[in-house]
């Protein structure tokens, strides 16, 4: 008997889903747990697997297509299979039966919208849509297109990265031809859904469905492009090589972000992707003895051409340079200022005697295979006084304020497009060093963007920690709906008083934003009373 699988709810907001590729296609054998199809959800893109054994016998989403939580995704059943019944009952499609049942055969025209893109696309051609890759994005920007209109296009291939709400995200192709249309040009902006490309045939007339998107690619792109493929076809190497004077260099977000880590000119690698395109491993393989050598004839020349100094710039004289925010900055600007403009921030600030920490860290990363440091004991220290004063663990939800019996830590990371927040959970159940191991591995993931969702789901407080910038003192704003935030700055080599003698000690100042309506000040500073104790004797969290 057939079975009918739904459009599943991979995440605890997840609405609706895109179906980014499908790993079956119809009529094909299918066996329990095998890999159908990756599905993009409100928070990451996710492998979703059969649970039934049998044929593919129908596929109610196409690859692309957006469609609500159970929507029908797919029959899978005995092969040859009768299903008319289920694609009768209305599941395949998903669309409104109320005036079909009545009269199915005269309202089938009605169904513009099903309809009319079945009978204008021709016979091939495929139409890419921007996709939703992020749990917020509600717009993309096309940062570059690494396809140009008369390409050939691979299963696979980069066709653009995209800007979104949290990152800059490559975005390749599910399917093959000659890309048609661009229906987003770079540096623009567009809603989720909007046409982003078309690609089909060479050749193909797809005027009737850019029409439904933004104009077509300018006329003069296309032009240069024919004379592109023709120094290809001369076997120079010049086409496609990066070049300093001003030709393009191709490379993923994550080899230009560890390029600028290592002071690697793009211009010096050679890419071993496709179109000579950078990636990861040719960064890590880069050795700076590649770079080729100039020829005296060349060294002659980009000496003369080279400018002596900087030009200089008259005093008085004013500039500006533009440069247009990220889909994730704004999202950071929106909700920084949410938090700001309406939970009332307060500030306490104490300072902590670091010298028996200091010497206690340096005894425990003597023993093998232990490496513990600052943050790790600091992040211990707080999950154990948020135990000892659980209102700061909280939530204010207007009528009422939730005490949160967990303890779920926040450890903000910075990444190249801005923050993101990484979360322990039960941060007090851990050991220091659990603690250090899971920090470096959510840290590590968020850099190279393999943070999955719920890795960032459900923080009950939330660490900043600027001292490795040798920052002393800083105020952070809540994240919520957290309560507080702590703020740990650099510890400090400074005359101290102790036992009524002067004498050089290494002191740390945290600093606690609170959201008034949760925390009162007595509360955060008993809280803080409670951390300093922790930090200036550590020996007391093993107790």
């Amino acid at each position: 008997m057939a079975e009918v699988i739904k459009m599943p709810r991979l995440s605890d907001t997840m609405e609706e889903g895109v179906v980014a590729k499908w790993l079956k296609h119809k009529g094909d054998k299918v066996e329990e747990g095998d890999i159908l199809a990756e599905i993009e959800t409100d928070k990451a893109t996710m492998e979703f697997e059969s649970f039934y054994e049998g044929t593919l016998l129908h596929i109610g989403i196409e690859e692309g297509e957006t469609a609500p939580v159970d929507t029908l995704l797919a029959i899978i059943g005995e092969e040859g299979e009768d299903i008319s019944d289920l694609l009768d009952g209305g599941a395949a499609e998903e669309k409104p039966v109320a005036e079909s049942k009545e009269e199915p055969k005269q309202e089938e025209p009605a169904k513009e919208e099903p309809s009319s893109e079945e009978a204008e696309i021709p016979e091939g051609v495929e139409v890419v849509k921007m996709p939703r890759l992020s749990d917020t994005m509600e717009e993309g920007t096309v940062a570059s297109w690494l396809k140009q209109v008369g390409d050939k296009v691979e299963e696979g291939d980069i066709l653009a990265e995209i800007e979104t709400d949290k990152a800059t995200m490559e975005f390749e192709s599910f399917y093959e031809g000659t890309l048609l249309h661009v229906g987003i040009q770079e540096g623009e902006t567009a809603p989720v859904d909007s046409v982003l490309a078309i690609i089909g045939p060479e050749g193909t007339d797809v005027s009737a469905l850019a029409k439904g998107g933004a104009a077509p690619a300018p006329a003069k792109k296309a032009e240069k492009k024919e004379e592109e493929p023709q120094a290809a076809e001369q076997g120079s190497s010049e086409a496609t090589k990066p070049s300093k004077e001003g030709g393009r260099v191709f490379a993923s977000p994550l080899a230009k972000k560890m390029a600028e880590d290592l002071g690697i000119d793009l211009n010096d690698v050679k890419g071993s992707g496709e179109n000579n395109r950078i990636v990861k491993k040719d960064i890590e393989a880069y050795k700076p003895s590649e770079k080729p050598a100039a020829t005296k004839q060349e060294a002659v020349t980009e000496a003369k051409e080279a400018p002596a100094a900087q030009a200089y710039v008259p005093a008085g004289e004013e500039s500006f340079e533009e440069t247009k925010n990220s889909q994730m900055r704004k999202t950071i600007a929106r909700r920084l200022a949410e938090s700001k403009y309406s939970a009332p921030h307060y500030y306490l600030t104490i300072e902590v005697d670091m010298a028996n920490a200091m010497a206690n860290r340096k005894q425990i990363n003597e023993l093998p295979d232990v490496k513990v440091s600052f943050n790790d004991i600091v992040i211990k220290a707080t999950a154990m006084a948020l135990r000892k004063h659980p209102q700061v663990n909280s939530q204010w939800t207007g009528d009422t304020t939730k005490i949160a019996k967990h303890i779920h830590m926040g450890v903000a990371v910075a990444v190249e497009e801005g923050l993101v927040v990484p979360v322990l959970r039960f941060a007090d159940q851990m050991s220091m060093t659990q603690i250090g191991a899971n920090v470096k591995d959510l840290a590590g993931k968020a850099r190279n963007k393999k943070l999955q969702p719920q890795e960032m789901e459900g923080s009950t407080f939330t660490v900043s920690n600027l001292g490795m910038y040798g920052i002393t003192e800083f105020t952070s704003i809540i994240n919520q709906p957290n309560s507080a935030i702590l703020s740990v700055g650099a510890i400090v080599e400074k005359p101290v008083v102790r036992n009524g003698q002067i004498v050089v000690g290494n002191t740390m100042k945290l600093t606690l934003a609170c959201d008034h309506r949760t925390v009162d000040g007595a509360t955060g500073a008993a809280f803080l009373e409670t951390l300093k104790k922790y930090l200036e004797n550590p020996v007391t969290m093993l107790a």
